[in-house]
């Protein structure tokens, strides 16, 4: 049995991850999708409930903004498949925090995997912690060599248009 991806949020971050799962045969859906080469299934934003549905893991690429606040809430994590995983390396609060822990404590969420908080700082208390299928790492899930020389690169580059007051690239303006 092929297992089914389902990336909420296909930018940079997301056709990363695509790059990367495609070589597993993983199947690929995703919510505005444009790398046709890399997705099975796409459609809008419409659509999450039923590619949450039929996607063993739902992983969380999504910029935080008004029309993505807690876009992963109780209608969205019920739509689930029974066992499903839940990853989320965007922002916290992209999730609904008591429906995914009302969703972990009943088993109806298989595992959740986050490299980011809903509050910040995190409590180190905080009862989710608690349950075994948790995995929560500091923000730190994405530190490499390579993404050190990618963000080095777009601070020099944005360095370098600040000086010579062109306009800005390589940056994303939040709230």
């Amino acid at each position: 049995m092929t297992t089914k991806v389902f990336i909420l949020g296909f930018g940079n971050i997301g056709i990363e991850l695509a790059k990367r799962l495609r070589v597993f045969g993983v199947k690929i859906i995703v919510q505005n999708g444009i790398n046709e080469d890399l997705v099975d299934e796409k459609g809008g934003l419409e659509d999450i409930n039923k590619f949450a549905s039929k996607a063993d893991i739902v992983v969380c690429c999504l910029s935080l903004n008004n029309e993505t606040v807690g876009i992963v809430n109780r209608s969205f994590i019920s739509s689930m498949k029974k066992g499903g995983l839940l990853v989320n390396i965007a922002r916290g609060g992209i999730l609904e925090y008591e429906s995914v822990f009302e969703h972990l404590k009943c088993g109806h969420l298989g595992g959740l995997g986050i490299d980011v908080a809903w509050r910040e700082p995190f409590n180190p208390d905080d009862p989710i912690l608690s349950l075994k299928n948790v995995i929560i790492t500091p923000h730190v899930a994405g530190v490499t060599e390579y993404s050190f020389r990618s963000m080095s690169k777009v601070v020099g580059d944005v360095a370098i248009q600040l000086h010579e007051g062109t306009t800005l690239t390589g940056i994303e303006f939040v709230n």
